[in-house]
Parts: structure tokens; C-alpha cells; sequence
């Protein structure tokens, strides 16, 4: 990546953290950089491959400089994890781009096939490998975009305990479970329950357990 390219992508990464990914735009970066909006196509050819490029930028600081090799693969997919949970803390628009944005880049490719790897070396089948990938990433990133968004609720009972309490009526399975809905959230303990799991059916499924 050219260095006129990295700076350009920086400069959209610092709109987005001081305004939201929604006010990212070609003439708003073509100001950021003091450039006029033509002179940003020969770096970036429209909104959707700086918005890509964003995401690359963005992954390409979660991959470690040795790629893990001396981890266990279980340990390269939790550094994984953990890391992208940092990152979106961070940049808390982050998540919905993830979300929203194929990997094409070279670091987002590079980021999927860690993964690979790790499932891989894991004794996943071959052909589970590219579904079990989206399911890690549709994990990690959505518990991130949860967390980032406000819906799982920080420092403060969890909202989904306010559910039950409904005009019409209590409802049965929020009864059942309100002594734990009220409960503050500690999301720090469910996220590392949520990759032991997850592990665990990686683990299953390696073992051609259904």
C-alpha cells in the first residue's frame, strides 16, 4: 500500500471517529487532505473502495507481526477476538462497517485466512471451514456491535430484563429468569463464556460430532 493511499485512509478513519461513518465522503476527505475530490480517484476509485480500504486498515492492526505461529490455534482465534473487541471499542462505527463490507482487501484476506488456518491446524473438515469462519466472525463482530451500539446496556442492569415488564402482563420466560436478568451485566465474563463455546463447537465439529 502506497504511502499517499495509507494517509488518505487515515484521514477517512478520523472523519469517521469524529463524525460517524455516515459523514464519511469523497469531498469531506478531499478536504481532510486538502485535495479536490478528482485528485482522490487515482488512490481510491469511489465510495465503496474507500469504505473496503477502511476495513483494511482497520483489520490490518489486529494481525500479529509473527501471524501467532507460536500459539495454539485455539489462542491465535481468541488474540483474534479480544483484539477486534479493542479495536471496536475504539472506533465503536467500526462494527457496523465490518458488518456491512466484504474482505477483499489484502489485510482483510490476510485476517480470513488466519482464521482458515486456525481451523485448519484445529482438524476442522475442509469443507467447514468457510462456514465455521462466518460464524466466528458473525460472533465476534456482532457481540462488538452490540457492545459498541449500547443495545447489550454498560454499567447498568441488563435492558433485557425490562422486557418482562410489560403492560399485559408478566411474561413467563422473563419471570423464570428475572432473578438473573437483574443482575448488572458483566460482559467481560459472557464474552469469554461466548469463545469458550465457541471453541467447544469447533472442537465438535473437528471430532465429526454433530
Amino acid at each position: 500500500m502506497s504511502g499517499r493511499r495509507e494517509e488518505i485512509l487515515d484521514a477517512a478513519l478520523a472523519i469517521a471517529d469524529e463524525h460517524g461513518i455516515g459523514k464519511v465522503s469523497m469531498r469531506a476527505l478531499a478536504e481532510r487532505v486538502g485535495v479536490t475530490p478528482m485528485a482522490l480517484y487515482r488512490h481510491v476509485s469511489d465510495k465503496a473502495e474507500l469504505l473496503d480500504g477502511m476495513v483494511g486498515r482497520l483489520l490490518a492492526g489486529l494481525l500479529p507481526p509473527d501471524a501467532g505461529q507460536d500459539q495454539a490455534w485455539d489462542e491465535r482465534l481468541a488474540a483474534l477476538a479480544h483484539a477486534v473487541r479493542t479495536m471496536t471499542r475504539r472506533h465503536p462505527w467500526a462494527a457496523q462497517l465490518l458488518f456491512s463490507r466484504p474482505a477483499v482487501t489484502p489485510d482483510a484476506v490476510r485476517v480470513v485466512d488466519l482464521i482458515y488456518t486456525a481451523l485448519i491446524e484445529a482438524g476442522v473438515p475442509d469443507r467447514e471451514v468457510p462456514r465455521l469462519e462466518r460464524l466466528i466472525a458473525t460472533f465476534v463482530i456482532g457481540f462488538a456491535a452490540s457492545e459498541a451500539s449500547g443495545r447489550f446496556g454498560t454499567g447498568s442492569l441488563d435492558p433485557r430484563g425490562r422486557r418482562g415488564r410489560l403492560p399485559e402482563g408478566e411474561l413467563p420466560g422473563h419471570s423464570r429468569l428475572a432473578p438473573w436478568l437483574d443482575l448488572p451485566s458483566d460482559l467481560d465474563t459472557e464474552f469469554e463464556a461466548d469463545l469458550d463455546d465457541l471453541m467447544r463447537l469447533i472442537k465438535a465439529v473437528a471430532g465429526g460430532q454433530d
